[in-house]
């Protein structure tokens, strides 16, 4: 199967209603050109897993202003102040999930586990409505695990066959998320030949990877710019 594809053949991938994992804290390790080929698709009602929505005006965030997202899941809202006024006002609904347990519901979904106890959440509004029980004494609750129709991953480099090498924090949400969709797209700086990249710093093999892009973002210091 060819799995280096241009970017403009994403949006063919991602269907209205899917549930999409996406990679990235903050904008760091953010796939940027991945998000933004939707914006141009009449793709809609997504149901979006991700740390947080990007930040205002960028990442995830465009897909929320062109009224792409039907639900959040996700950690890290409070920066966002467009998308909690949104929900408030009922027109987006955000599934508030503790960061730790986003990561293990994620590593959970890829590696075929239905679901885990955790402490975490334990007597606060988080753990309204789900399973509680008592283990060694202490009380713990039960999530789910989360997996997708489409992941999105940002990564440093690939091969053409889809090994993922990922640069430092970048790597942070990205090689769970590889493993917990259907379809798994990875967006990379640098694709280079089968061969060229070094086993041992290779994160996400390549039995993972469906699709390959080369990003048309580039940082420049704090801020991410495309590429001419």
């Amino acid at each position: 199967m060819r799995k280096v594809i241009q970017a403009n053949e994403v949006s063919n991938l991602v269907k209205s209603g899917d549930t999409l994992l996406v990679g990235g804290f903050g904008l760091s390790g953010s796939p940027l050109t991945l998000i933004y080929e939707l914006l141009h698709s009449d793709v809609s009602e997504l149901t979006v897993v991700s740390n947080n929505l990007g930040e205002d005006g960028l990442g995830l965030h465009k897909l929320f202003e062109a009224g792409k997202i039907k639900k959040m899941v996700g950690s890290f809202f409070s920066t966002n102040k467009p998308a909690v006024t949104a929900w408030q006002k009922g027109e987006l609904e955000i599934d508030l999930i503790p960061q730790g347990t986003l990561a293990e519901a994620i590593r959970a979904g890829g590696a075929g586990i239905g679901g885990f106890y955790t402490k975490t959440a334990v007597g606060t509004e988080l753990a309204e409505g789900k399973e509680e029980r008592v283990i060694n004494g202490e009380r713990y609750i039960f999530e789910k695990a989360i997996k997708g129709d489409v992941s999105f991953v940002k990564a440093a480099k690939a091969d053409k066959l889809g090994n993922l090498i990922y640069h430092t924090t970048a790597r942070n949400f990205n090689p769970l998320v590889a493993t917990a969709g259907k379809i798994v797209i990875a967006e990379v700086d640098e694709i280079v030949e089968v061969g060229q990249l070094d086993p041992e710093q290779i994160i996400t093999p390549h039995a993972y990877v469906d699709y390959v892009i080369q990003s048309k973002f580039v940082k420049q210091g704090v801020n991410y710019v495309e590429s001419r």
